[in-house]
């Protein structure tokens, strides 16, 4: 969401410049809907785990993958394992791809790294990448059944405050069309906030997103200025 899934990472990352959101793009009319309920697995994990999200267009998704794919070796040497690849949506020629990183500093210098441009080069990347690294402190990939996600990425007064108060508030998701898949913050600052979720009725959510509720629970939990969401479906999600 992860999907999920994810904001300004340390030394090396570039902050997200983009406030567009595209939960309000008029081209799509499309409401998500699931089909009968599944049997879900629990695997929610609130320990700790440090991703690197790379947002960038490309001029095709098909060929773009592949070089991804047989880049992998180089990622594996640095400590950066595949997780989730996603595109946007409607703009299918952004992709979004999740890593989990066993080191920091060996995925920063990955990210600034020359054979990782050579790479994207290759693999038809339109413009510079946006790369955030964050800590998510909750993970949930139990199955589910839509592959639709928001990202949201807010700036808050306490992250402690804010956590208290959105934990206390997750339970009313499912009445706005949203499910958590993940929450954290930037490793180098717990002030930034990255949330992601997966959209189960669209007509709701951006009623939310557009809503005094919204707002309220926003200036309730300390949140400045406006959130900066981006909508996506997941592709793949590696194991």
């Amino acid at each position: 969401m992860m999907l999920f899934l994810i904001s300004c990472g340390g030394g090396g990352s570039s902050e997200e410049k983009s406030t567009t959101d595209t939960t309000a793009a008029k081209t799509d009319t499309t409401t998500a809907t699931t089909p009968a309920p599944q049997p879900q697995t629990s695997s929610v994990s609130t320990t700790p785990q440090d991703v690197m999200v790379v947002t960038h267009k490309v001029k095709d998704f098909a060929k773009w993958k592949m070089v991804y794919d047989g880049d992998d070796s180089n990622r594996l040497a640095s400590g950066i394992h595949s997780f989730v690849i996603a595109r946007g949506f409607p703009d299918s020629n952004t992709v979004i791809v999740t890593t989990k990183i066993d080191d920091q500093q060996k995925a920063k210098a990955f990210g600034n790294s020359a054979s990782l441009k050579k790479a994207m080069q290759k693999g038809g990347v339109v413009g510079a990448p946006t790369i955030r690294m964050s800590t998510l402190m909750y993970l949930d990939l139990s199955t589910i059944s839509t592959d639709l996600r928001v990202r949201t990425y807010i700036t808050v007064k306490d992250w402690d405050k804010w956590k208290k108060a959105f934990d206390s508030t997750r339970a009313l998701n499912d009445d706005i069309g949203l499910k958590l898949r993940a929450y954290g913050h930037d490793i180098a600052d717990n002030h930034k906030v990255m949330i992601v979720s997966a959209v189960t009725d669209t007509a709701k959510a951006r009623a939310y997103f557009k809503g005094d509720v919204s707002k309220q629970r926003r200036m309730a939990s300390g949140v400045v200025g406006e959130p900066q969401r981006t909508m996506y479906r997941v592709v793949q999600i590696y194991q």
